[in-house]
């Protein structure tokens, strides 16, 4: 989408973030290959977090009538971050896994976007979170910067059921 809006790159910060998104990766990156496709967008999500991290990207210009109810125009910067990852997890999932990504509509939801921008100054992993929220996946809100398996997830759940089952 065309919006106007011209950026300025520092490529020092932006070789920051692949860097540091490289040890991520490499940290978390899971050893079953059952969990290669969900780690695609946690992967996404590891560098919309390093984006929005280092800010490597600044507005040096907008259009004179952007609409600030848009997402593209309210939070430039933090749109054109989110592009880019959801374009760059879309093609992994379309040429890796011959499966496509379906946007949720919160990506063009501005109360959305005003909580994403807001909660991700707080704490950027919940980045990965909201990632996952516009890919339309189930974001995982209470550790968005840990990967767990499939299986660590489903156990951890049953877990969790039965401390509370117990609890009461």
């Amino acid at each position: 989408m065309e919006t106007g809006t011209r950026y300025e790159v520092d490529k020092q910060l932006l070789a920051e973030v692949f860097i540091d998104w490289k040890k991520a990766f490499d940290a978390h990156k899971p050893t079953q290959d059952s969990d290669r496709l969900a780690y695609v967008g946690f992967a996404a999500g590891l560098m919309l977090r390093g984006l929005l991290s280092h800010k490597p990207v600044k507005v040096t210009d907008k259009a004179k009538d952007a609409d600030q109810t848009k997402p593209a125009h309210f939070w430039p910067e933090g749109y054109l971050y989110v592009v880019f990852c959801l374009n760059v997890r879309g093609l992994i999932i379309e040429q890796d896994f011959h499966g496509e990504q379906h946007l949720n509509d919160d990506i063009n939801d501005i109360r959305t976007w005003w909580s994403f921008k807001e909660n991700s100054a707080e704490d950027p992993s919940l980045s990965i979170a909201f990632l996952d929220l516009f890919a339309g996946d189930k974001p995982d809100w209470s550790f968005p910067g840990t990967f767990r398996s499939k299986n660590a997830r489903e156990i951890a759940g049953r877990r969790v059921k039965e401390i509370i089952g117990t609890a009461q």
